[in-house]
């Protein structure tokens, strides 16, 4: 009884082998160790454990972010060591020494912009300051940190990292089965007396979509991350682009959920007494929100969906939702005009409810899709190449020289 208690743990591990969470764990405890044996062989110090704690520290879940805080960490400690090798040959160690020189690290680290480093500026500075043989100690402290800076880039170069479009991407599909289910919900409730606290339900189920919103955002992020500079990704821009502009969609959507909530909060206020609205336009009405669930829901599963064929179905499964939703809208606007026209209550409200319901439409509409997604892969390739302007340059210097040159051959 005792032996299958211990592998639960291993076995819940070895499912769990896909989760961010779990590979980072992995990856950092392996890279800290390479860089602790590497730092044995190379470093004087009898145990140099920063080697060690700087792969642990810049080890990510993504190569660029391993990258990036590789850099920004050994510039921390170089800046920090170079401030106190300055102030160990000037003044030497006493507690207005020691304010000083926190002062000035700190200072230098948001100068030369390390990010998150700048207490390991100070740190760094400290540390150096307070041992006897000051130069000794500093030039090894830079080198056990560009070891385990350098092992933990090399472990991402040699093990890249897994990508994370395919966990981004179910994210934005569950965002969008929770919003569909919301709208499943108001189509059931819109030819009944529906209770002003249970509209009022609805209305804060719409406000926990921004929650949703707020995390789907951030496994995006990491998709973003886990696809620059990643070996086996050929197309990172345009997996980033294309789930980047789904979930801005998808937010927007979100929003305008809120407000036909509250539209029919509102509404419900002001017919304690009586359905929402009469059988027929209910009927045109709940026909209408089937569609715009049946709609969000494809238009998830076309921004992450990788194969060509599946995304052709999805597609066309988005289109032909569409078209029954606009045919639903204007029904049930026809039967909503002739009520206002003969009992005006409330017409404002039904005028909102039908803007934010075109609005809905206009946002997933795949010319607008279309449109949106080329805008956005222009204005990134635009943008990279303002930011390797001078490489461009270069490169077209390099080219018109080797024309010129077999010419004159």
């Amino acid at each position: 009884m005792y032996v299958p208690d211990v592998l639960d743990p291993l076995a819940e591990l070895v499912k769990r082998r896909h989760d961010p969470v779990v590979v980072q764990t992995v990856r950092s405890t392996a890279a800290a160790t390479i860089a602790y044996v590497v730092a044995l062989e190379l470093s004087k110090e009898p145990a140099p454990l920063t080697a060690p704690l700087t792969a642990l520290l810049v080890v990510q879940v993504t190569l660029y972010a391993t990258l990036t805080r590789s850099l920004r960490r050994v510039e921390a400690v170089v800046v920090g060591v170079l401030i106190a090798v300055a102030f160990s040959v000037l003044v030497g160690l006493t507690w207005w020494s020691l304010c000083l020189i926190i002062l000035a690290a700190q200072t230098a680290g948001y100068l030369t912009r390390v990010g998150d480093w700048v207490q390991e500026v100070a740190i760094s500075a400290m540390l150096v300051l307070g041992v006897a043989q000051v130069t000794t100690y500093a030039w090894d402290r830079v080198l056990e940190t560009l070891i385990g800076a350098g092992v933990g880039m090399g472990f991402n170069f040699f093990l890249a990292p897994p990508v994370w479009v395919e966990t981004a991407g179910k994210s934005i599909e569950d965002l969008a089965r929770r919003m569909r289910q919301l709208l499943l919900h108001i189509a059931e409730e819109l030819g009944s007396q529906m209770a002003v606290d249970r509209a009022a339900a609805r209305l804060y189920e719409a406000r926990r979509l921004d929650h949703d919103i707020s995390q789907v955002d951030a496994a995006l992020r990491q998709a973003e991350d886990s696809v620059r500079l990643n070996p086996r990704v050929k197309e990172g821009l345009l997996y980033r682009v294309v789930l980047r502009t789904g979930l801005d969609t998808l937010e927007i959507c979100t929003v305008i959920l809120r407000v036909m909530s509250r539209t029919l909060t509102d509404l419900a206020k002001a017919r304690t007494d009586e359905p929402l609205f009469p059988p027929d336009v209910a009927d045109a009405l709940k026909d209408l929100f089937i569609h715009l669930a049946a709609a969000v829901e494809s238009f998830a599963v076309l921004v992450t969906t990788q194969v060509s064929a599946n995304a052709e179905e999805a597609e066309s499964r988005l289109s032909s939702e569409l078209v029954k939703a606009h045919a639903s809208r204007d029904r049930g606007a026809d039967l909503l005009l002739r009520r206002v026209q003969e009992h005006p209550r409330q017409w404002q409200l039904h005028g909102a409810l039908l803007a934010e319901i075109d609005r809905v439409l206009d946002e997933l509409d795949m010319e607008q899709r279309s449109k949106r997604l080329m805008e956005e892969l222009d204005r990134s390739t635009r943008e990279k190449g303002e930011r390797f302007l001078f490489l461009h340059k270069l490169r077209r210097r390099l080219r018109r020289g080797r024309k010129d040159g077999s010419g004159a051959v």
